[in-house]
């Protein structure tokens, strides 16, 4: 069981990430020790989205391609409308999710985030929270959807939205120190 400050963590995002729910999880788990890596599906800087307009660029660490999951202990999936609907039609985004899935590592996506988690087929059985406007595609799924600020079953950490990070991020902390969770294959 890794500690968070011995952790190592991959963000994977595209342009349109909600600006807070990369910078702030990224930011915060950085300052508790762990080693943050942002990846996008290219390798280059991306843009955010932050209230009604573009926002802020997020450096870049790695290209999607170059990383392999086993390097890390956890993945964490921003939200916003933009992000999550870019990475969930990607194959090697899918392919990834799948992996972490698997291994028993931690996964957490916040707010239209979990619609990656449903592409992936990981939801079904799962208690689970999102951005209550997909809420009824986390349903249909087969998630039990609650409307809690963070949820984690499993290893599998969903939360609503930015006023949630402060507990999605001591979530994806306390889930990382549990260590690996027993799934079946997605």
């Amino acid at each position: 069981m890794p500690s968070i400050n011995e952790s190592k963590i991959l963000i994977i995002a595209t342009n349109g990430f909600e600006q807070s729910e990369l910078e702030f999880p990224r930011d915060q788990l950085r300052a508790k020790g762990a080693t943050v890596h942002v990846a996008t599906l290219d390798g280059k800087p991306i843009k955010g989205w932050e209230g009604t307009d573009w926002g802020r660029e997020a450096e870049a660490d790695a290209k999607l391609e170059d990383i392999a999951f086993s390097d890390y202990d956890a993945l964490v999936i921003p939200g916003g409308q933009i992000n999550p609907d870019l990475l969930r039609v990607e194959p090697d985004v899918l392919k990834l999710v799948r992996e972490f899935h698997d291994a028993g590592k931690t996964i957490a996506a916040v707010c239209h985030a979990p619609w990656v988690l449903v592409e992936v087929g990981i939801a079904k059985g799962r208690e689970m929270t999102s951005y209550a406007s997909i809420k009824t595609d986390v349903k249909n799924a087969g998630a039990n959807w609650v409307d809690r600020e963070v949820v984690a079953d499993n290893g599998i950490v969903t939360s609503r939205k930015p006023d949630d990070l402060a507990a999605f991020v001591s979530k994806i902390v306390e889930e990382i120190e549990e260590g690996t969770h027993e799934r079946k294959a997605a």
